[in-house]
């Protein structure tokens, strides 16, 4: 990407940028919702419940530098901000997060650059997410770019703590007193506690229904034969 800004002047790199995070939104926003529809199609099943999609804003960008120690430039953005371009995929179960990032890594054309799972591996604030960094091809006409795009995957459990964990800390500019961290990271471990809940109860009533099925085919094997011998005893 580097290379392609350097073909336009300052006044349009900004603009040409933009496009080119924009389209690789369009491409991985399109590619997630493939597999959520080939997944509904095999398995009768959608892993995700919602896919949000979003550009960073200029102002965050420039925090995001100054933050990071670099000098202000459309260079310095492209090499050292990784999620102008961001989609994040909600999901019903813990489960689904490690399913869907297999699948999404078994695409040919896009390219994993690197993984952070704060799942395992949560952050000191009980933030968890699974953060996969990935660059698409966007071919143009006399090129192709290969576009960063982070995508975020978590529960809707988790989404509901990190919405609420941002509005807070944004209200205190990432500076709030410790009782209200205290109490944040007491209710990272509540949403925990429900996530694994929620998926030993999904994996319950899976394992009934299976049951169930199992017996309503033996059970109609079993009548089937009756029939079959009432035949054949009519015959006699």
């Amino acid at each position: 990407m580097e290379n392609t800004m350097k073909n336009y002047e300052d006044v349009d790199s900004w603009k040409t940028i933009m496009f080119l995070y924009n389209s690789a939104l369009k491409e991985v926003g399109t590619k997630l919702e493939i597999l959520n529809d080939e997944f509904q199609h095999v398995h009768k099943y959608n892993p995700i419940e919602h896919i949000k999609t979003r550009i960073k804003t200029p102002e965050s960008i420039v925090k995001k530098l100054r933050r990071y120690g670099y000098e202000i430039s459309i260079e310095n953005m492209v090499k050292y901000i990784n999620d102008i371009a961001g989609v994040r995929l909600i999901c019903s179960f813990t489960s689904d997060i490690y399913r869907l990032a297999e699948m999404i890594g078994n695409q040919s054309d896009l390219k994993v650059l690197s993984i952070k799972d704060y799942i395992k591996n949560p952050k000191e604030s009980g933030y968890k997410s699974y953060h996969m960094l990935v660059s698409v091809p966007i071919f143009l006409s006399d090129s192709v770019v290969d576009t960063k795009v982070e995508i975020q995957i978590r529960t809707i459990a988790m989404d509901f703590w990190a919405s609420l964990e941002h509005k807070i800390y944004y209200k205190f500019e990432g500076d709030a007193p410790e009782y209200i961290s205290k109490d944040l990271r007491e209710c990272a471990e509540m949403v925990s506690t429900l996530d694994e809940k929620m998926l030993s109860l999904n994996e319950a009533i899976k394992e009934c229904l299976e049951k169930q099925e199992e017996l309503n085919i033996s059970t109609k094997t079993k009548e089937t034969n009756r029939q079959d011998q009432r035949v054949l005893q009519g015959l006699d």
